[in-house]
């Protein structure tokens, strides 16, 4: 067996833990791989790197072909502002990249296509007060969320035309240690947060991450795209994975404070924060993956705080 993982980020890296524990090959695409955070993510752990840019499809084709790949997971892309900076280029990296690694799934012959998505894809001009399903209305207008749900919209496609497997994970913030190339403003504020917190320092956060939201820890993301890569192909294909709990800032700030009373927090003053309102419904995702999140965001933190530290 040998999967496809496009992106050597905290999601991708999160899943090759699990899946090389049962054997799996793993082969990483990423134009500019992070040698250092896989190390330090796998150990000396023998995986394939190439190096080489989604919207490159002949790259991808060669890839799969040559490695035998019979399962991809796509993670790569660019998050948050980082899309609209500049926009031409964020929806290339995005959108059609995304429309390349479907194309090389079809051409390569791979039997399943695991695309990573986002709680970003929810249109929350639409919010109300009751929990998000996966049946709730897309595209929020933004750079980002937009080319989140055409992404989606593009792999759905492919499928339907082609019949490879497919499932996609709606992804509440992600956090645990990282390295952010990507653009993840959520992730990075909170990676701050604990350093901060460990060294006994103050951590600027820009006002516009202090927004209320939910989060999922990254080792509860590995277990959930473990199950995703493995279980028979289900008759639902989008799921949402969060802990079904939007997290107001100042409480996620005196939670982290509990554990690291050395903590300080100064907010620099910009633009107002988008908060999050509702959290997402994760009953489809306990009924048919058989997950659920173990980690309280609590619990999450404390094993965080001693991922890092261990590695000081």
């Amino acid at each position: 067996m040998s999967t496809l993982i496009t992106g050597v980020g905290l999601v991708g890296t999160a899943f090759a833990q699990r899946a090389l524990q049962r054997g799996e090959k793993i082969v990483f695409f990423d134009m500019a791989p992070r040698m250092d955070f896989l190390e330090r993510k796998l150990g000396k752990t023998d995986v394939t790197v190439i190096k080489g840019d989604i919207r490159d499809l002949p790259a991808l084709i060669d890839a799969m072909q040559t490695h035998k790949v019979e399962t991809v997971l796509h993670t790569a892309g660019l998050i948050g502002g980082a899309v609209a900076n500049p926009v031409y280029s964020g929806l290339q990296i995005n959108v059609m990249g995304t429309v390349n690694v479907a194309e090389a799934v079809r051409l390569a012959g791979v039997k399943r296509l695991i695309q990573i998505s986002t709680m970003g894809v929810y249109n929350r001009r639409m919010e109300g007060d009751d929990p998000i399903g996966e049946g709730f209305y897309r595209g929020d207008g933004n750079a980002y969320g937009n080319s989140k749900v055409a992404k989606e919209l593009m792999v759905e496609a492919y499928q339907r035309l082609y019949g490879f497997e497919l499932i996609v994970l709606r992804l509440a913030n992600v956090f645990g240690f990282g390295h952010f190339a990507g653009g993840s403003a959520g992730g990075e504020m909170l990676q701050s947060l604990v350093e901060a917190g460990i060294k006994g320092g103050v951590a600027n956060i820009p006002q516009e991450s202090t927004r209320d939201f939910e989060y999922v820890y990254f080792k509860d993301v590995g277990r959930a795209i473990e199950l995703a890569a493995t279980i028979p192909a289900p008759a639902e294909t989008t799921f949402n994975i969060g802990t079904g709990v939007v997290i107001k800032f100042d409480d996620l700030v005196d939670m982290v404070q509990g554990l690291l009373p050395k903590l300080e927090v100064e907010i620099i003053p910009g633009k107002p924060p988008r908060s999050s309102k509702q959290p997402m419904v994760i009953t489809r995702a306990k009924e048919v993956l058989g997950w659920e999140p173990e980690y309280s965001v609590e619990d999450g933190f404390k094993d965080y705080i001693e991922d890092i530290k261990s590695a000081s």
